[in-house]
C-alpha cells in the first residue's frame, strides 16, 4: 500500500515535470498525472483496510508511538498512516535439544546444569507458550517482536539451572523428576506472566546423566532385580517345604488312625474287597486267599 502511494507521487511529479519540458513525452504529462493521482488514491484506499488472520492480533503504532488497543481477527478500517505489527496468539513451542535436528536452533542446544552433588546433567526441554492478546502492545513496546530469543529462551534456561542445584543427579533422573518439572514450571510461569506471555506446559523430554553414573544406576538396578529373583525362589521353596510337611503330617495321622482302630474283621473285609477287584481284572489267573481260606483259581472267560 505504501509502495502504491510512493509510486503515485513519483508519477505525479513526473507529469508536472514533463508539462513544461520540450521532451516528446510532454504531451502525455496530463495522462501521467492522472494515473499518478489514481495510484495514490488506490494506495490510500488499500491502506485503510487491514485483515487480521485467525489466531493473531494486530498492534497499532503511529510514528513509533504504540497504541494500547489491538486489532482482533477480521477485517478493519484503519488510519492509512498506522503501522500494524502482527502477533501470533496461538500456542507456540520452543525446543532445546541435544539432537541437532530437533531444537529451535541448529546444533546441540540442550541445557547443561550442575546438580547438588556437582555432576553435569544434560536436559532436553520443550516449552509451550502463547502471547496474551491484550498484552501484545506491551510486548512490542518493551521487548519487541523477537520475544522468543529475548524472553522465552534465556528465562527458561536460567530457571532450570537455578532449580537443578537443589537435586542430586540420580534424583533428577528418577524419583524427583516430576517435582523438578513442577518447580521450574512455577518459576517460569511467573516470569512469563510479568511479560505478557502464558506458559501452557513444560515438557522435560530427556535427562542424560554422566556415563559413570548411568553405569552405577544400571548395576544397582540389576542387583535389586537379582535380589527380588532370589526372594521369589526362597518363597517358592518355603511353600514347597510347607506342602511336604502338611502331606507327611496327613500320612502320619492316617497311619495312626488305622493302627489304632483296625480290627481283624475289618482286615478280612478289606482283603475280600481287594480279591474281588483282582478277580474282575482280565489279566488275573490265580488268586491266593488267606491261610484259612485256601485258594481260588479263575480261568479266562
Amino acid at each position: 500500500m505504501i509502495v502504491l502511494i510512493i509510486l503515485g507521487i513519483i508519477l505525479v511529479v513526473a507529469g508536472i515535470t514533463l508539462k513544461d519540458n520540450a521532451n516528446p513525452l510532454s504531451k502525455f504529462s496530463g495522462t501521467i498525472r492522472i494515473v499518478g493521482f489514481l495510484v495514490i488514491v488506490l494506495g490510500v484506499f488499500s491502506s485503510m483496510f487491514k485483515q487480521i488472520d485467525a489466531g493473531k492480533v494486530g498492534v497499532k503504532s503511529l510514528y513509533g508511538n504504540v497504541q494500547p488497543d489491538v486489532l482482533e481477527s477480521g477485517l478493519h478500517v484503519i488510519n492509512p498512516l498506522l503501522d500494524i505489527t502482527i502477533f501470533d496468539t496461538q500456542t507456540q513451542n520452543y525446543t532445546m535439544s541435544a539432537v541437532h535436528s530437533e531444537g529451535a536452533q541448529e546444533g546441540d542446544d540442550a541445557i547443561r546444569v550442575l546438580s547438588n552433588d556437582g555432576l553435569e546433567v544434560v536436559i532436553d526441554l520443550t516449552v509451550l507458550y502463547r502471547v496474551l492478546p491484550g498484552d501484545a502492545p506491551k510486548i512490542l513496546k518493551g521487548i519487541g517482536e523477537n520475544y522468543t530469543d529475548k524472553i522465552v529462551r534465556p528465562i527458561t534456561r536460567t530457571r532450570i539451572r537455578d532449580n537443578a542445584v537443589y537435586y542430586d543427579a540420580v534424583a533428577l533422573y528418577s524419583t524427583k523428576r516430576n517435582e523438578f518439572q513442577q518447580r521450574i514450571f512455577k518459576s517460569i510461569e511467573d516470569d512469563f506472566k510479568k511479560r505478557g506471555l502464558v506458559l501452557e506446559q513444560l515438557l522435560i523430554r530427556n535427562i542424560n546423566l554422566p556415563t559413570s553414573v548411568k553405569a552405577s544406576i544400571e548395576s544397582k538396578i540389576n542387583a535389586e532385580q537379582d535380589a527380588q529373583k532370589m526372594q521369589f525362589v526362597l518363597q517358592k521353596e518355603k511353600q514347597e517345604a510347607e506342602r511336604k510337611r502338611v502331606e507327611a503330617q496327613g500320612i502320619a495321622d492316617y497311619q495312626r488312625i488305622i493302627s489304632t482302630n483296625l480290627t481283624d474283621k475289618q482286615l478280612q473285609y478289606e482283603q475280600i474287597k481287594a480279591q474281588k477287584e483282582l478277580a474282575a481284572s482280565p489279566n488275573t489267573k490265580i488268586i491266593f486267599m488267606g491261610k484259612n481260606s485256601g485258594s481260588v483259581i479263575l480261568s479266562d472267560k
